[in-house]
């Protein structure tokens, strides 16, 4: 079958190569796949990949061609959203089947390739939130980095769940969709932020964090999520003390879950498929043109997720 394979060399990108069609272990479902979605964060993960063996690849949807053998997950003819750890940018992918979701009639693949990594990210992120503010209604959050899938994930859900969303995007264009989707303001620097903010969703680092952090409200909490910008963090501890109250600072990782992803994957596709949360395809591509779709997330032109097919 044919998959991409990440080059290893100082382009950091991928090239179309024939690689073995994957046999499923026990618990897996081979899946024929018809889209996937690319992240940024992919993309800086091609520049150091992690091993032989490894190939680029987090978010899938298509058609259970083979069920697992240990008769777990969905059974042969299913459409699925999944979430491998690797190895999806390919024909076909074995899928974990804890990793799986089923879709509902009327969410495409398309639709569907674009939730896994974002939609889980934001999804878990508003639930580490509320539990530090008991809920959602009428807090006030600030998001960095806002005009990403993640950011219009976070922007729809909490803003669905009462919440006062300020965005910051770099540019109108970038952030014009997320006051359709329910943030009250978007602005273009965090600098020009206007707190205090109960929650900070933090996910571009840098010079950001620190102005992010000043905004804070008493007991407030910032949730670092991201290193967007790629620039390490320096924190004057002496200005905190002329700065928020008692502030928290917590590093978040949608990976540090004791559950496995099927659960909230199929939250995720049913708040879809109801209309409550839109997946944003900023770009909907055929897969041979991945290596430009890479360079073209790297770039920043792309708002929203970008899907490709798998034809």
């Amino acid at each position: 079958m044919k998959a991409f394979t990440a080059t290893r060399d100082a382009a950091a990108t991928v090239r179309l190569a024939e690689v073995p069609e994957p046999q499923p272990d026990p618990g897996q479902a081979l899946v024929k796949v018809e889209a996937y979605s690319v992240n940024r964060g992919e993309t800086f993960q091609l520049e150091r990949p992690p091993g032989d063996g490894w190939r680029p690849g987090k978010d899938v949807a298509g058609l259970v061609v083979q069920a697992a053998p240990d008769g777990s997950g969905p059974p042969v003819g299913s459409r699925v959203v999944g979430h491998p750890p690797a190895l999806g940018w390919a024909e076909y992918a074995a899928v974990p089947t804890g990793q799986l979701a089923v879709l509902p009639e009327g969410l495409t693949s398309v639709e569907a390739a674009a939730l896994p990594l974002a939609g889980l990210t934001a999804l878990r992120l508003l639930r580490t939130a509320a539990r530090h503010t008991g809920h959602l209604a009428g807090r006030r959050i600030l998001l960095t980095g806002a005009s990403g899938g993640v950011g219009h994930y976070l922007t729809e859900l909490a803003g669905a769940a009462g919440a006062r969303v300020t965005a910051v995007t770099a540019s109108v264009e970038r952030g014009q969709r997320l006051v359709e989707l329910g943030a009250i303001e978007v602005v273009h620097r965090v600098a020009d932020a206007q707190g205090p903010f109960d929650l900070v969703l933090e996910s571009t680092g840098g010079v950001d964090l620190p102005v992010a952090l000043d905004r804070l409200a008493r007991r407030g909490l910032l949730l670092w999520f991201g290193q967007a910008s790629r620039q390490p963090v320096t924190l004057d501890f002496f200005a905190l003390l002329t700065g928020p109250t008692s502030a928290t600072i917590r590093q978040f990782s949608y990976a540090d879950v004791d559950e496995p992803d099927s659960a909230d994957l199929a939250v995720l596709v049913g708040l879809a498929a109801a209309g409550r949360l839109h997946p944003e395809l900023g770009a909907v591509r055929d897969w041979r043109e991945t290596p430009e779709v890479l360079a073209e997330l790297r770039g920043r032109r792309i708002r929203g997720n970008a899907v490709l097919t798998v034809n």
